[in-house]
């Protein structure tokens, strides 16, 4: 069905609050995505004349058009849930945990070695947040640290490293949207002007090695503290006779062949550059990646009688059903945006206040900051976000008086949409750094706010000094300084 999209003015960010309001409060996020996709397609078919009839009508027709948008995602999640599924059957996951237990020998050393790894699997958000979370969480679970800490590291190395990685699908992205001539070159010059990615990495590391929690993230660890994990991964309730190589080799494999399906099916093997090539088609070759994964846990586990046939079938099953919950959130996740930017205009209504702004030149990234943040968590997507707002910005940055500003306005623009995507409870990339964790999807959103809010807050006084200066640097400095005083004073109060 062909979507038309219609301004509804103010009605268009109604269906985010309400889905987002319902999750909060109910902490029941299937129905409340529900209903806030309903509610926008009832304003869309009012709108334009329609019945609820046809509001219902149009409701699968969106859940349809995006299972399909998102097609190569969903093969790709069922995929690397049968991988996950295996190794940890096989019992590589508790074998991985005694070999880094003997090495790592505290709870910092732990959540550090889980924020490294975070960031070396820099490729793809959604890749991160399983993986990380697949090879961690019997780690981490040993040294009790709790779930929803975990979930926070995950999420806080997925998107904001991705965002600054250069070779990356989401570079690709941002570059495309940039300039169709010069874009990766004024992507890298952005990179310093993204305040947040740069500011929420400092913030992990920080942590972790001070262990200075504050708010729910601290109760939760003190509840892990004492009280031990509340459940276990199968790993770690059979005994086993798996070794590190069953989860390494399957792992390594799977990134590797990942990277080289990324290029494969981007073309780079018929001569286009490799950043090009990876972020043609990114879960295609994801995809390629899972299936080569698991075509190598197959000959690892089979000859050498880790497990039969059957039990290597029954596995696949089982892990693409234990990722259904999650998948359906994402659908309606998917569903909820596509009303918002396709059909209601939320994104045109939220991003006149850019354009029609009358406030001093200089306060433009901090403006644009806020409205990306809105506008992002909102409609749970960074990638539909900076997608609306690069091209106003750019057009705002070709005046004389706002030309000094690109930069920092760019690094604005992804900045506040990478905190949206952070801490959006219909977020992809926090559904899935949930799913990772095995963590309550409500607890991660609850804990992990606070602390993506911080920072963003002071990013928000690096883009308004940014704003008159035109460097970042002085920027970086002080938003750092005062990001470490705040931790340290919030984690003291009781």
């Amino acid at each position: 069905m062909e979507f038309t999209m219609i301004e509804t003015g103010w009605l268009s960010i109604l269906p985010p609050i309400i889905a987002i309001a319902l999750a909060l409060l109910t902490k029941e996020v299937y129905s409340s995505l529900f209903i806030g996709v309903f509610s926008g397609m009832l304003i869309y078919a009012f709108a334009s004349g329609g019945t609820i009839v046809s509001a219902s009508a149009m409701v699968f027709d969106m859940m349809s058009s995006k299972i399909s948008d998102n097609s190569y995602m969903i093969i790709f999640l069922a995929l690397l849930w049968a991988v996950v599924m295996l190794v940890d059957k096989s019992g590589g996951s508790r074998a991985y945990g005694r070999w880094a237990e003997k090495r790592l020998k505290s709870r910092r050393s732990a959540a550090f070695f889980t924020s490294l790894l975070g960031i070396l699997i820099f490729i793809d958000d959604g890749f991160n947040c399983l993986t990380v979370g697949t090879v961690m969480r019997p780690i981490t679970d040993r040294f009790r640290i709790s779930r929803e800490k975990l979930a926070y590291i995950i999420d806080a190395t997925a998107a904001p490293v991705c965002i600054i990685a250069p070779v990356s699908s989401w570079a690709v992205a941002v570059a495309s949207e940039v300039s169709e001539t010069d874009g990766f070159n004024i992507f890298l010059k952005i990179i310093p002007y993204n305040f947040y990615a740069l500011l929420t990495i400092i913030m992990v590391f920080f942590i972790c090695f001070t262990g200075k929690d504050f708010g729910p993230m601290k109760a939760a660890e003190e509840r892990m503290l004492k009280e031990g994990p509340e459940k276990q991964s199968e790993a770690d309730r059979t005994e086993s006779k798996g070794q590190v190589i069953d989860l390494v080799l399957p792992i390594v494999v799977l990134i590797i062949c990942a990277i080289c399906g990324m290029a494969y099916v981007g073309g780079f093997f018929q001569g286009v550059s490799f950043s090009e090539a990876i972020g043609y088609n990114p879960t295609a070759g994801l995809s390629l990646g899972a299936f080569a994964g698991l075509v190598t846990a197959f000959v690892l586990y089979i000859p050498r009688g880790r497990m039969t046939p059957k039990e290597f079938i029954k596995c696949i099953v089982d892990g693409i059903g234990s990722i259904v919950p999650p998948m359906l959130i994402l659908i309606l996740s998917w569903s909820l945006g596509g009303v918002c930017r396709q059909l209601i205009g939320t994104g045109v209504f939220i991003s006149g206040f850019v354009s029609t702004s009358n406030l001093p030149m200089a306060l433009l990234p901090v403006l644009i900051f806020v409205i990306a943040a809105l506008m992002s968590f909102s409609m749970g997507t960074s990638w539909g976000t900076f997608g609306m707002l690069i091209p106003i910005v750019t057009m705002i940055c070709e005046t004389d008086v706002a030309a000094a500003l690109l930069l920092p306005a760019l690094g604005a623009t992804l900045a506040g949409s990478v905190y949206g995507d952070h801490c959006s409870p219909i977020s992809d990339t926090t559904i899935l750094a949930s799913t990772g964790a095995d963590c309550m999807h409500i607890r991660h959103v609850e804990t992990q706010l606070p602390y993506a809010t911080l920072v963003a807050v002071v990013c928000a006084v690096g883009y308004l000094i940014a704003g008159f200066t035109l460097t970042p640097w002085i920027s970086i400095v002080v938003a750092t300084l005062l990001l470490i005083g705040a931790v340290v004073f919030l984690s003291g109060r009781t």
